[in-house]
């Protein structure tokens, strides 16, 4: 048996150029490093109810909707904010006359909306690198000296505070428009993040909320205490740095980010929604011919097709699951009705971590060939609703749990041909063990959530007036929704095992020993 089968734990996905990215939408389920039994008890498909509790009194497929439209703020634009956005368009140095889209309020706030029909894959912006917000802008700013050898979303953090409290800023038009407030769950209470309990969602933004308060701690002691003249700390507090840090994670895309992240104004009032239909990046970098004043520029291309007076939208990443979004912008996508978005299971996900145990007396030997095959001691997998596990998951854990007579093909004759002799079943035992494991993991993961499936339905069915708690019941149930698909999926393999092929029958094949019936081929007897 396997211990702990995937214990969700408040850990960062990785480190892009300084930039936290998180892995799959969520803090990826991990396994642990015993796993001689399963533990019932441990913190399983999330943050369990007591340590959840505890941890915040201290503290893909396309949704086809094409009215859906979402931005990171709920605010509703003015005609002073759509005035505003006019003198932002000629202040960065682009004709607003000559564009085929303009700004305008638009169901969530400010967007763009066309001003004639527009093809998928027409330009309808360049924004001039001049224009940009970037760690050269920083650089030449007054705090530029002092931020000096800071990772370039800190520095864009600082310098987003800094010209935001400049009355005389030549960004004001900008930060007019920036939301006040924004809807991702790094700003939730405490009562609105207790409807995430055992999401990989709230082990995400506890995660993100320490690490944004541990930067802030290292930032104020090198930064902001030894330049007390400049720093107001009324000013550059912990609730700005983290509104900052939110605003750079909502209003920022490939290829401007990590090293090269920028802010490019009017760029960032393009709404996700799902009338999008191109896949490729909305985003581009035309390099400039540095003849007759000619410079770099972002260029913006229609993902989809659009009429006139259309609101004009972007995917903000279609690999992206609700728990991301909800996370990095504070939206889900979902169907306007509860039976559509039941059937549609968009963007549902649960992102899986494996684990070779430390302990595991084969360790070595079970790295080693992971390592071969462009895996490592751990590797993550976004399980997505219609899909099942992928043949590589199913590989890794047969590896993990090879043993007893199995573990023969972990000698080092076999260690260039074990992947793809594990990449079927092995044994009967080894492909119970996975089925079992998995099943008992998902079982628990599921008894970790405060409501069942049925419960978050009924609340969709009679309506959520709160966009926040549609938010957490959106998520949640689309991470059970997951657990329960993969659920029934090794319930059916556990079920057919006896009709399965193993390695030896796979090898006494290969050396003409069974026919295609599996008996005995006659001259063996004959012999």
């Amino acid at each position: 048996m396997l211990h702990d089968f995937y214990h969700i734990q408040g850990e960062w996905g990785n480190f892009h150029h300084g930039f936290v990215e998180i892995l799959g939408g969520g803090v990826p389920g991990r396994w642990p490093r015993d796993m001689s039994t399963m533990s019932r008890s441990s913190l399983l498909g999330g943050h369990g109810r007591r340590e959840a509790a505890g941890r915040l009194s201290s503290s893909r497929r396309r949704v086809t909707v094409s009215s859906l439209n979402v931005s990171t703020s709920s605010v509703e634009a003015t005609n002073s904010d759509i005035k505003e956005a006019e003198t932002l368009v000629g202040s960065i140095g682009v004709a607003l006359d000559n564009l085929p889209v303009k700004p305008a309020r638009v169901q969530s706030g400010i967007g763009l909306i066309s001003k004639r029909e527009l093809w998928r894959g027409e330009e309808i912006l360049a924004v001039p690198r001049k224009s940009w917000i970037t760690v050269a802008t920083v650089k030449e700013s007054p705090i530029g000296s002092a931020v000096e050898g800071q990772r370039p979303w800190v520095c864009l953090a600082l310098f987003l505070l800094w010209e935001r409290s400049n009355l005389n800023s030549p960004w004001k038009s900008y930060f007019k428009l920036l939301p006040a407030e924004l809807n991702s769950t790094l700003f939730w209470s405490d009562e609105e993040l207790a409807e995430l309990q055992g999401t990989q969602l709230l082990g995400s933004t506890l995660s993100f909320k320490e690490f944004v308060e541990t930067e802030f701690e290292r930032v104020r002691s090198e930064v902001l205490v030894p330049n007390m003249a400049l720093f107001d700390p009324s000013v550059f507090n912990l609730e700005a740095f983290s509104w900052a840090f939110g605003i750079l994670r909502s209003r920022t895309f490939p290829p401007l980010t990590g090293e090269d992240l920028a802010l490019v104004p009017l760029a960032d009032f393009i709404n996700h929604g799902a009338a999008a239909s191109d896949a490729r990046p909305s985003w581009e970098l035309r390099k400039g011919t540095g003849f007759f004043g000619s410079q770099d520029a972002l260029v913006v291309r229609a993902q989809g097709d659009f009429r006139a007076g259309q609101e004009v939208v972007m995917d903000y990443g279609a690999e992206k699951g609700n728990g991301q979004l909800a996370l990095e912008y504070g939206f889900v996508e979902s169907a306007e009705s509860t039976a559509a978005f039941l059937q549609s299971q968009s963007r549902d996900c649960f992102t899986l971590t494996l684990e070779i145990p430390e302990g595991d007396r084969f360790a070595d030997d079970k790295v080693d060939i992971a390592d071969i095959n462009g895996f490592g001691a751990s590797v993550s997998f976004d399980l997505v609703c219609g899909q099942g596990p992928s043949e590589d998951m199913l590989t890794y854990l047969r590896l993990m749990v090879l043993d007893g007579p199995d573990a023969f093909l972990l000698e080092a004759l076999f260690r260039d041909a074990a992947w793809g002799h594990i990449s079927l079943p092995v044994s009967r035992e080894n492909e119970e063990g996975i089925c079992t494991a998995m099943l008992d993991g998902c079982r628990a993961a599921l008894e970790g959530y405060g409501t069942s499936v049925d419960e978050d339905v009924r609340l969709l069915a009679a309506g959520i007036d709160d966009p926040r708690l549609k938010v957490a019941v959106v998520v949640r149930l689309g991470e059970k929704r997951v657990l329960q698909e993969l659920q029934g999926w090794f319930e059916a393999h556990l079920a057919r095992l006896d009709k399965l092929e193993y390695y030896a029958e796979r090898r006494l094949r290969d050396l003409g020993l069974l026919d295609d019936k599996g008996f005995m081929t006659p001259w063996v007897f004959n012999e």
